[in-house]
């Protein structure tokens, strides 16, 4: 048996307000004599030696379509099916992902006829292949996340703007993660590394926290994460009580779009906002619910860094939800 990898993506564009997906035409092999019937696809091609899916991917759309795009970060779903070629039984896997289109020119190859920009129901009806269609509901919803996540960062950066005796660092620290993942993370408030980086959990408490996630059967790349404040306090201070009620609308509403099953509440101040459970030391390791979602309460990293004894009642606690997700 053969094994063919492939990757390609959903690529689309916001017009007049409305979210329109690129098909591309070609006429279906063996048909070429029989009225040219014509058969609808996404960009798409094989992984070439020395190419990561993300790399091919992006190859394959500048050259069906000529489209320079952004890759959504986080986002890979893949197709597997088998066929027949040559008389043999062939394998293959299609990695795809979700891209923006960053101009608006297409220009197509030659094994195209032509390209149709659709938006979602109507380009379900073209695509044939029952996988593509199945995926292309869970891409929609996630272009919608995607959308309303990208609005709420733009509103959240201009909060030291309007916000009276803004105290924390001007610099927005976004979260990052799967905005479908069923597991977000919520921390107090990025330190100076995020802050520079704008990146969340990126230092060493990044680090402790990248290996519990490990230890609960989890993987970064798989959760959401964020903080209950997204500014860096100055010199690692507690963020206060007017600054935590500030930015909680914001926390409010990336809970609303990721929509999480669980939620891993680091340190007292998030487990107090979100769960009203602000001793820790005391409540680590309970699971308690909170508007359906489940909540974990435990140590922040920096504790456990602080305090060593700290880190294996943690892994305790993250192994606690991994039973949980398994059930």
């Amino acid at each position: 048996m053969q094994f063919q990898y492939s990757a390609g993506a959903f690529v689309y564009r916001k017009a007049s307000g409305k979210i329109q997906f690129l098909i591309l035409q070609k006429i279906k092999r063996g048909t070429e004599d029989m009225g040219r019937v014509i058969e609808y696809d996404l960009p798409k091609g094989h992984i070439e030696k020395g190419e990561s899916a993300e790399q091919a991917a992006v190859r394959e759309i500048k050259e069906e379509t000529g489209l320079s795009v952004s890759l959504a970060p986080y986002f890979r779903e893949s197709t597997k099916y088998f066929f027949y070629e040559n008389r043999q039984k062939v394998f293959k896997q299609v990695k795809f992902f979700i891209a923006r289109a960053t101009d608006e020119k297409v220009s197509i190859s030659k094994e195209h006829i032509g390209y149709e920009w659709q938006e979602l129901e109507a380009a379900m009806q073209k695509l044939k292949h029952k996988d593509l269609v199945k995926l292309m509901t869970k891409v929609g919803d996630y272009i919608s996340r995607l959308e309303d996540m990208a609005q709420l960062n733009k509103e959240y950066s201009i909060l030291p703007e309007s916000a009276k005796g803004w105290q924390l660092s001007k610099t927005l620290v976004p979260g990052e993660g799967r905005l479908d993942s069923s597991i977000m993370v919520i921390g107090q408030a990025p330190g100076r590394n995020e802050d520079l980086e704008r990146r969340p959990f990126i230092g060493r408490s990044g680090r402790l926290l990248d290996r519990l996630l490990r230890k609960g059967g989890l993987n970064r790349s798989k959760v959401y994460i964020t903080s209950a404040v997204q500014f860096f306090p100055p010199e690692n201070r507690l963020p206060t009580t007017d600054e935590v009620s500030a930015c909680r609308p914001f926390l409010e509403r990336q809970i609303a779009i990721v929509k999480p099953r669980y939620m891993i509440l680091l340190g007292n101040l998030s487990s107090s906002e979100i769960a009203g459970i602000g001793e820790v030391q005391k409540n680590h390791g309970k699971i308690v619910e909170v508007k359906g979602i489940k909540c974990l309460i435990t140590f922040h990293p920096a504790a456990a860094l602080r305090f060593h004894g700290n880190e294996k009642l943690m892994v305790d606690d993250f192994r606690k939800l991994r039973q949980l997700i398994a059930k």
